[in-house]
């Protein structure tokens, strides 16, 4: 895929996106115009992007985290984008450039290992992480670097700001801990409609590309009495 080029044209027209393959065979699914428009904006209000926010993207445009969390929302309001592979070191180098990047938790492992991690200091700047479950040591770790790091869950099928948690200190996330249950963290802002059927979660909304009606997601889910959503496996 062209980069920056073909976001109009994805924007005007829509796009096949091959699901992630972490939970099951890849598969297309089209992403309406329609689609998009909404999800384009949920994203911009999850996690402040503007004009005016620097995106660096670091995630593969051909799914849906690459191109849905930050890249298209941002384009479509003027931001500034830069677009490259991932690499850690560069990731470390360049960072403190942009007000924004989208991860996956290989990459904050990988982004960790590196020895400039050490003396980071990502103060002011939102670091999303999804496409996996993200576990507390990650979350522990960057949020002392002091960015604003935001917990994604969302899916090809709906997103992919669907649910999500931002955490802005450390105190926050030892809160969270104290109740957290078995499983990993997926959120407590939730941007569709929801339901548990059968121990796993059902969504629909104007960010699914079945609109509304209900895609059984196959995650296997809990909520606490505070309503934060943990992931603990998925159905065979």
């Amino acid at each position: 895929m062209e980069q920056k080029s073909n976001l109009e044209v994805i924007l005007k027209k829509g796009i096949e996106l091959k699901s992630s393959g972490t939970t099951g065979p890849q598969k297309k699914i089209y992403q309406s115009p329609y689609k998009l428009k909404r999800a384009n904006k949920i994203a911009r209000e999850s996690q402040k992007i503007s004009s005016k926010s620097k995106i660096y993207t670091v995630c593969k445009l051909e799914h849906a985290g690459g191109l849905l969390a930050q890249t298209l929302p941002g384009y479509e309001v003027g931001a500034d984008i830069e677009i490259e592979k991932f690499n850690a070191y560069n990731f470390c180098k360049k960072i403190k450039n942009f007000t924004h990047s989208h991860i996956t938790p290989k990459h904050g492992k990988a982004i960790m290992m590196t020895k400039s991690f050490q003396t980071l200091n990502l103060k002011g700047i939102w670091i999303t992480c999804g496409s996996e479950p993200v576990d507390w040591e990650l979350i522990i770790n960057f949020v002392k670097k002091g960015c604003k790091f935001m917990v994604n869950w969302g899916m090809t099928e709906i997103g992919p700001c669907a649910i999500n948690t931002l955490f802005k200190n450390i105190d926050e996330v030892e809160e969270y801990k104290k109740r957290a249950l078995k499983g990993t963290l997926m959120g407590n802002k939730v941007y569709c409609d929801t339901k548990i059927e059968k121990d796993t979660l059902h969504v629909k909304g104007d960010i699914s590309v079945f609109g509304n009606n209900w895609f059984d997601t196959k995650d296997i889910v809990k909520k606490n009495q505070k309503n934060e959503f943990y992931i603990e496996g998925r159905l065979e």
